[in-house]
């Protein structure tokens, strides 16, 4: 084992979350406590711009806009070992607006991984705010009577009673977007915009 082997399972990792929202600071924590264990991580969300509006509204779109949060994330803090961007999106099919988020990770050494959550569709009452120019979270606030949902159970949580919640959502993307760094043995594609 190198000196540099043996200092990654001994110093901490630096883990930079494009966020300060805590329910994405902690699904990074989870899905790489879960998917690279053995280095111990620090976490830290920073606040930097997206570069889409507050809320995304294509697929295409939204994955810019994680992709931007990293890259931010990563200028603003360039010492970090990874740099994490969640950014949650919505896409209109037939009339109906579907919801869900990409995740993006880059690492010290440039290798890239991108995943994006499960879909699901929006309750009209939901779509018709969003579609008019609300952020999904606060559409979700207004029709279900919550405050700051965003930062709890979001909207997968509310729609299924927290069968899933915002968290559990993410935390299996940050575990998919981090693929290419489990299997560094392997060949992934690493360009970094979106298509």
């Amino acid at each position: 084992m190198t000196l540099q082997e043996i200092n990654s399972q001994v110093l901490p990792q630096k883990v930079i979350v494009a966020s300060q929202n805590p329910i994405k600071i902690g699904a990074a924590q989870e899905g790489f406590s879960r998917m690279l264990p053995g280095p111990t991580y620090t976490v830290r969300g920073v606040n930097v711009a997206s570069g889409v509006p507050d809320q995304p509204m294509t697929d295409n779109e939204t994955l810019r806009g994680a992709l931007n949060r990293v890259q931010n994330a990563r200028a603003l803090e360039p010492d970090a070992h990874y740099w994490v961007g969640i950014e949650g999106g919505v896409d209109t099919h037939s009339g109906s607006v579907e919801s869900f988020a990409w995740v993006v990770v880059i690492g010290k050494d440039e290798r890239t991984g991108k995943a994006r959550t499960a879909a699901y569709y929006l309750p009209e009452e939901t779509a018709k705010l969003v579609r008019e120019g609300m952020e999904l979270g606060h559409a979700d606030d207004l029709v279900f009577g919550r405050t700051n949902s965003k930062q709890s159970s979001g909207s997968v949580g509310l729609l299924t009673d927290d069968v899933i919640d915002r968290f559990a959502y993410y935390v299996q993307a940050v575990i998919l977007a981090l693929i290419p760094f489990k299997n560094a043995n392997l060949t992934f594609a690493s360009k970094q915009t979106a298509a």
